[in-house]
């Protein structure tokens, strides 16, 4: 479960669900980590594609209080450094808003709370897969998530063009694609 340096960020990570309290906390979380020049400072910058909103308020409280459905944290020392909403979906459990602070990208935390919301899927909730929604054209993140089992679909959504609560495009080849892991 630890990295090779015992005093890494990713060792020291606590989960919890996350509470409506939380949520400006989130909101600017995964603003940084992808839209805007702070995002550059990671590798999962959406900045070149998309301008705008990633996430809002409203839709971070609608998903942590859905059914089934919850904002997983990891803080070190009470300071949020990750998150992602997961949500049973059936036999299949979504992932999804994932994003970790852009200086803090490559050492680890990502990968700590993909294992975190997997056990949670597979442990938790009894869901056999993962599932999740990438924009195809992100070939260095689909990449990844193929390092640690996950596989494309060749299944694809279009992308919400017109609707600002997603961003704004910046280019007009951008749709999702969904990829899965048998848990």
């Amino acid at each position: 479960m630890g990295l090779s340096n015992p005093d890494s960020a990713a060792t020291q990570l606590a989960f919890r669900n996350a509470v409506a309290a939380d949520i400006p906390e989130i909101v600017a979380l995964v603003e940084s980590a992808y839209r805007g020049d702070a995002s550059r400072a990671g590798w999962t910058t959406e900045a070149d594609m998309l301008e705008g909103q990633r996430v809002d308020a409203q839709g971070v409280a609608e998903i942590i209080t859905k059914p089934d459905s919850r904002v997983l944290l990891g803080e070190t020392e009470g300071v949020l450094k990750v998150c992602a909403h997961i949500e049973k979906q059936g036999q299949a459990c979504y992932f999804g808003m994932f994003s970790v602070r852009p200086n803090l990208q490559g050492g680890g935390i990502g990968k700590r709370m993909l294992s975190e919301a997997e056990r949670i899927a597979r442990g938790e909730w009894k869901c056999t897969k993962m599932e999740m929604t990438v924009i195809s054209v992100r070939n260095d993140l689909i990449q990844w998530y193929e390092r640690r089992g996950y596989r494309r679909s060749g299944v694809f959504k279009p992308f919400p063009y017109g609707d600002e609560r997603f961003g704004i495009p910046k280019r007009d080849d951008l749709r999702f694609e969904i990829l899965t892991k048998p848990l």
